[in-house]
């Protein structure tokens, strides 16, 4: 287990970012917010939503942007956090979308060699969040697979892998949250341990 680890995990607007952010902003530490999102400039809401996030951050945080495009990676980041501070990782859902689509755009209409890809980037991405010197690193999931099977198969490879990959990372915390309806529970002190997915 990691003592420098923290996930919290909840559906849509549960408030778990809020949560996230209220975690990393109590270290008395420097904060760098990871920011994991896509930019798409043809969907005004999408972008409306990372404008929400950018005013609700402290202006002194540092900002770092790692999705396709940026030329910064998150492996990188995490392997050398800024001050070896405190790092906040919003989020992992995000960050598999774009891995998925942005990193392996080959690779889209390969649905089994897109899992096996994406599958290789969470194991190097758990690898390199227990590696990383960073003092905190509060990491942000996304509970899915409560509502509708996707329609397409990439959504569900998204699903599954991204489900395997916040059952490894929980497994490795030092303390894992789920947030519903702007309430956290704390799954350590209450929840018991199952055999992870394969």
């Amino acid at each position: 287990m990691s003592s420098n680890l923290i996930l919290v995990t909840g559906p849509v607007r549960s408030g778990k970012s809020r949560f996230a952010e209220r975690l990393a902003g109590e270290a008395a530490v420097g904060v760098t917010y990871v920011a994991t999102a896509a930019a798409d400039a043809n969907d005004s809401e999408w972008s409306a939503r990372l404008e929400h996030h950018r005013r609700r951050r402290p202006q002194h945080w540092n900002v770092v942007e790692t999705a396709s495009g940026s030329n910064i990676d998150l492996y990188e980041v995490l392997k050398n956090p800024p001050d070896n501070g405190v790092l906040l990782v919003d989020s992992l859902g995000t960050w598999l979308a774009d891995r998925m689509s942005g990193a392996h755009p080959e690779l889209l209409d390969q649905p089994s060699a897109l899992e096996t890809a994406a599958e290789h980037d969470c194991a190097l991405l758990v690898r390199a969040l227990l590696a990383s010197p960073a003092k905190l690193i509060v990491v942000v999931g996304e509970e899915t697979g409560w509502g509708i099977v996707p329609e397409h198969r990439s959504g569900r490879i998204f699903r599954d892998v991204l489900g395997r990959l916040q059952q490894e990372v929980a497994a490795h915390a030092e303390r894992a949250y789920l947030t519903i309806d702007g309430i956290a529970i704390d799954l350590r002190a209450i929840g018991e341990p199952v055999a992870r997915t394969p």
